[in-house]
């Protein structure tokens, strides 16, 4: 009889330890109550507890990596996307963490797709295309300060995929293709337009030096004569030709 009042008082204590006796990692923090009513966080390392009078709830420190759904987004200009992102959170206060929000994880998880459904729907879909990061640090922004009640810090938002439909994708490649031809015809345009500018004024400058002229013309003589045809045209100058016309006016005249 005693020998089993005896295992019965040694089971019931290793029963106690157990409950009183807690271990505590690096980046867990304990969040104790006593009686009910928040007593203290305690962690990391050994924790000893009352049993039946103080109950610990266990927080992780660590960055959280979550995914949030993809979600169906309208943009300002009337797009329908789907568009899914991930956030890096931590818990920087345990106290609040537990006793402001019933389910930490949960509750960002929602906050996160009601405000990127919220943020993106205020842009345009060329913006969600191009200002990703900027897109990203308003969302993180947003979520950082709603969630600083709840004992969160967001690090982090990464928008993962904008997916459009097949025709708002051939849309945007028709776009692009016109936005290219114009730019090439600007690009020629601008070309032509210096090109003029430059010969005007290699045509003004041998104006002004007939030698530079009779050179221009003895090259271009080269030039022709260099082709394989069988039939050469010599322009003739009208000022070589000048004194003949005006020595047959004075031959008429007399």
């Amino acid at each position: 009889m005693p020998i089993t009042a005896f295992g019965v008082f040694a089971l019931v204590a290793a029963v106690i330890l157990f409950n009183a006796v807690k271990i505590l990692k690096e980046y867990e923090r304990g969040v104790v109550f006593f009686l009910g009513r928040f007593q203290k966080v305690k962690g990391p390392g050994l924790i000893l507890l009352f049993p039946f009078v103080q109950v610990m709830t266990k927080v992780d420190l660590r960055v959280i990596v979550m995914d949030v759904p993809t979600q169906d987004v309208i943009s300002r200009d009337n797009v329908s996307v789907k568009v899914n992102a991930v956030i890096y959170f931590r818990i920087v206060d345990p106290e609040k963490a537990v006793i402001q929000v019933a389910n930490v994880f949960e509750a960002t998880s929602q906050l996160s797709q009601t405000t990127l459904r919220s943020v993106l729907g205020q842009h345009e879909l060329d913006d969600m295309l191009s200002e990703r990061d900027k897109l990203n640090a308003d969302i993180q922004a947003i979520l950082d300060k709603r969630t600083d009640n709840w004992g969160i810090k967001v690090a982090n938002v990464e928008i993962k995929h904008v997916d459009l439909d097949e025709s708002m994708i051939r849309s945007i490649a028709q776009q692009a293709e016109a936005e290219r031809a114009r730019r090439a015809k600007v690009i020629a345009a601008e070309g032509e337009r210096q090109a003029a500018g430059i010969l005007a004024e290699a045509a003004q400058q041998l104006s002004t030096q007939k030698q530079a002229l009779q050179l221009r013309y003895l090259q271009t003589m080269k030039e022709v004569a260099g082709d394989k045809t069988n039939t050469i045209i010599f322009p003739l100058p009208l000022d070589l030709i000048k004194p003949l016309l005006d020595l047959g006016d004075s031959i008429k005249k007399d």
